[in-house]
C-alpha cells in the first residue's frame, strides 16, 4: 500500500462549492444548482449526472468533513492567474467565471486549497492519512496488493507480497483505490492510446493494479487526459498555430486547448509572449520561470524564426492588440482583465523542452496526461460485473472508479471525486 501516492504530488486543490464557509468568508454566494449546471457541462459528454447531482448536493457538508479532519484552508481568495498560487489563498477560480460557462451558471469561485505556497497534494494527503490512523487503523506500508481473495463469489481480502514473502489480509469487504492506470503501457494501448508517447502526470506506479485485480469487469467509458502541461499553463497571451492565424486562449480555456494540441504528437506550438510578460517571466506567481526559445523585435522577425508565414502571423498580432487595446476578444471570448497588446519585443518558447531547458534538454511533446475513467461503480462504491450486477465485497473509488467524470477534467475534481465517493465506498463497506 501507498500512503499518498500520485495525490501527495498533485496540486492540491479541492473542488468543492455549494456555499462552503470559505465561500461565504470571500464573498461570494453560491449554490448546488449553479455548481451542478457548471460541472454538468465543463465535466464533458458522458459525465455520469447523478454522481454529479450528488456531489454537488452534498459538497458543503463534504468540505465540513475534511475541515473537522484537520484539513485548513485559509479564508482568502486568489484573484491571479496562476494554476498553483505562490500564496496561501485558500480559494481560487476554476473556469467558472470564462465563457461559455459563465452564461450557462451563476460564477462562484471553488478552487479549495490549502496554506501552503505552490502545491498542497502533500499537505492534504499528510492531514487525510493521520486522521484515519488516529483511531487506530492500521496502515501496511510496503505491501503490494497482488490478487483479490474470493469465497464463494464474494470478495474478502486481498493477497500481498511485502520484501518477497506472501501475505494475506482478510476482510468483509475491500475498497479499491489504487489510482488510474496512465504507467501502463498496455493498458494505455487497450484504452487510451492517445495518451501513448507523452509525459504522464503520476508518481510513477499508477499501473491499472487495482483495476486488473478486478479483472473481466466493467470498465466504464474512455479515460480522459488531463490539460496541465507546460504549455496549456503557460498559453496566456497568444498562440500562433503553424499558419500564423490564431492568437490563443485564456488560462480559462487551457482544457479546450489541450483537446486541439494533444493529438500534434512532436509537432511544435510554441507560446507567445510580449514584452509585458517577458519582463515578468522569472519568479512572478505562478510563471515558472519560463526561459523563450526565441526573441525578435518584430512579428516578422519572429515569423521567420518559427518558419511561419510572416504576413499572416503579422496580421494576427495586429488583429489581436487593435481588439485587446479596446478590452475585446471576440475570438476567444478572454476577460477583459487579461488582454494585453502584444508590444515591444516578442518572445515564444518550444514547450517540448520543458520550462528550464538547457543544453542537453531532449525535446518531449509538450503534453502530460493522466487517467480517468475504470471500473464501473454505483453512487456508492459497489463494483458492478458486466452483466450489472453487484459484485459482493468489492468496492472502488478515485481513479480506480468510473467516478463522476465524462470527457473533460476540472482541476480538483479529481482529489474531490476520490474522496467523496470514498466516504460513500467506506460507508458502504462498513455498513455491510
Amino acid at each position: 500500500m501507498d500512503r499518498a501516492g500520485s495525490s501527495a504530488l498533485s496540486g492540491g486543490e479541492l473542488y468543492l462549492g455549494g456555499g462552503t464557509a470559505i465561500q461565504q468568508a470571500c464573498g461570494f454566494s453560491d449554490t448546488a444548482d449553479d455548481m451542478f449546471d457548471f460541472l454538468s457541462t465543463a465535466l464533458g459528454p458522458h459525465a455520469d449526472l447523478e454522481k454529479v447531482r450528488l456531489y454537488c448536493y452534498g459538497s458543503v457538508d463534504h468540505y465540513e468533513w475534511l475541515v473537522s479532519c484537520g484539513v485548513v484552508i485559509q479564508p482568502t481568495m486568489f484573484e491571479g492567474r496562476a494554476r498553483m498560487p505562490a500564496t496561501t489563498d485558500g480559494l481560487k477560480w476554476l473556469g467558472e467565471n470564462a465563457r461559455p460557462y459563465n452564461e450557462i451558471a451563476k460564477p462562484a469561485p471553488r478552487g479549495h486549497r490549502g496554506p501552503v505556497p505552490m502545491s498542497t497534494g502533500q499537505l492534504l494527503m499528510d492531514t487525510l492519512v493521520a486522521h484515519a490512523s488516529s483511531p487506530g487503523v492500521s496502515v501496511e506500508v510496503d505491501t503490494r496488493a497482488t490478487s483479490l481473495i474470493v469465497e464463494d463469489g464474494r470478495v474478502v481480502g486481498v493477497n500481498a507480497r511485502r520484501y518477497g514473502a506472501d501475505e494475506s489480509f482478510r476482510a468483509d469487504s475491500v475498497v479499491l483505490t489504487t489510482g488510474g492506470f496512465v504507467d501502463n503501457e498496455q493498458m494505455l494501448a487497450d484504452h487510451a492510446p492517445s495518451l501513448l508517447g507523452h509525459g504522464k502526470v503520476s508518481d510513477g506506479l499508477d499501473d491499472g493494479s487495482g483495476i486488473l485485480m478486478a479483472q473481466g469487469r466493467r470498465r466504464r467509458h474512455p479515460p480522459d487526459v488531463d490539460d496541465r502541461s507546460g504549455l496549456h499553463r503557460a498559453a496566456r497571451d497568444g498562440l500562433p498555430r503553424d499558419a500564423g492565424q490564431l492568437p490563443g486562449p485564456s488560462l480559462h480555456q487551457r482544457r479546450r486547448l489541450s483537446r486541439t494540441l494533444q493529438p500534434r504528437g512532436t509537432r511544435p506550438a510554441r507560446p507567445l509572449l510580449g514584452d509585458h510578460r517577458r519582463g515578468r517571466s522569472r519568479g512572478d506567481h505562478g510563471h515558472w520561470g519560463i526561459h523563450p526559445s526565441f526573441a525578435a523585435e518584430t512579428p516578422e522577425e519572429l515569423a521567420a524564426d518559427l518558419s511561419i508565414p510572416a504576413s499572416a502571423f503579422a496580421a494576427t498580432v495586429a488583429s489581436y492588440n487593435r481588439d485587446a487595446v479596446n478590452g475585446q476578444d471576440p475570438m476567444f471570448h478572454k476577460d477583459s482583465r487579461w488582454l494585453r497588446p502584444l508590444t515591444g519585443g516578442l518572445a515564444a518558447f518550444d514547450p517540448r523542452l520543458g520550462f528550464f531547458p538547457t543544453s542537453t534538454t531532449v525535446p518531449g511533446t509538450g503534453f502530460s496526461g493522466f487517467t480517468l475513467g475504470g471500473l464501473h461503480t454505483t453512487p456508492d462504491g459497489h463494483v458492478l460485473s458486466m452483466t450489472g450486477e453487484r459484485i459482493p465485497g468489492l468496492y472502488a473509488a478515485g481513479r480506480a472508479s468510473s467516478g463522476m467524470h465524462g470527457e473533460r477534467y476540472i482541476s480538483g475534481t479529481s482529489l474531490g471525486d476520490g474522496t467523496f465517493f470514498g466516504r460513500r465506498a467506506g460507508r458502504t463497506a462498513a455498513a455491510s
